[in-house]
C-alpha cells in the first residue's frame, strides 16, 4: 500500500461529512447497540474531573462528558470535524495531528485525570503519540482505548499491518480507508513501550452477538 499514512488522513478529509452525519444520525449498530455506552462508562467509572478525548471527531463523546460535569476537551487532526464539533457546543476543541502531539508543538493543556482514544488509533507508530500524552496525565491518572478487536477483524491473518475500511454497507460518499491492524499482544507491547501498565481490559459484546464488538484497554 503506497502511503498508508497519507492515505489514512486524506480519507478523513474526504469522509467527515459522512461520517458526522453517520455518528448523529446513529447509523453504526455497534456503536448505537454496545461501544459508544462502552467507553462512556470506562471513562465514568473512573470518576475523572477533566478528560482528554484523542480524535474526538465530531465531539459526541465530548458533549456526553459534558452532560454529566466533566471538563471535557477534545483534539483532531481534521478541521471539518473540529469545526463541527465547536459548532455542536463542545470546547475547547483543539486541531492537531498525531505528529504535532506527538512532538509537543501544539499545546492542549495538562493534568488532564483521563485520557481517551475511541477508534482513534489508526497509525502504525504510535509510540510516540503514547509517550507524548502519558505526561500530559495528572498523577494516577488513566489511559483508555477503545479500538476494533482484533480477533474479531483479523479474517484469517492475524498479524500486524495495514487493512483497508471500504465502508460498504453505508449511506454516503465514503472513501476507503487504510488503517493499522494490531494483534493484542502488539497493543500490550506498545503501551509498555509507551510507559504504560495495563489496569483491566474489557472485550464490549451484544448479548445476541458471539464476536466481541471491540476491545477497550485502561492503563495508567
Amino acid at each position: 500500500m503506497h502511503d498508508p499514512e497519507n492515505a489514512l488522513l486524506q480519507s478523513w478529509r474526504h469522509n467527515a461529512q459522512s461520517w458526522i452525519a453517520a455518528v448523529r444520525s446513529g447509523a453504526i449498530e455497534s456503536r448505537r447497540q454496545v461501544t459508544d455506552q462502552a467507553i462512556l462508562l470506562a471513562i465514568l467509572g473512573r470518576q475523572p474531573e477533566r478528560v482528554l478525548d484523542l480524535g474526538c471527531g465530531e465531539g459526541w463523546l465530548l458533549r456526553a462528558l459534558a452532560e454529566r460535569g466533566i471538563d471535557a476537551t477534545g483534539v483532531d487532526g481534521d478541521a471539518s470535524l473540529v469545526a463541527a464539533a465547536q459548532a455542536a457546543g463542545s470546547t475547547p476543541v483543539y486541531q492537531a495531528d498525531y505528529a504535532q502531539l506527538a512532538s509537543g508543538e501544539v499545546d492542549i493543556g495538562r493534568n488532564y485525570d483521563l485520557i481517551c482514544a475511541n477508534f482513534a488509533l489508526l497509525h502504525q507508530d504510535i509510540i510516540p503519540l503514547l509517550a507524548a500524552v502519558r505526561t500530559l496525565l495528572s498523577p494516577g491518572g488513566a489511559l483508555v482505548i477503545q479500538t476494533l478487536h482484533p480477533w474479531s477483524t483479523a479474517n484469517g491473518d492475524y498479524q500486524d499491518g495495514w487493512r483497508e475500511e471500504s465502508f460498504t454497507g453505508f449511506n454516503g460518499d465514503w472513501q476507503p480507508m487504510p488503517w493499522y491492524f494490531r494483534t493484542l499482544g502488539s497493543w500490550l507491547n506498545a503501551l509498555e513501550m509507551g510507559g504504560f501498565g495495563l489496569l483491566s481490559l474489557q472485550e464490549p459484546q451484544h448479548p445476541q452477538n458471539v464476536v466481541p464488538q471491540s476491545l477497550l484497554l485502561i492503563a495508567g
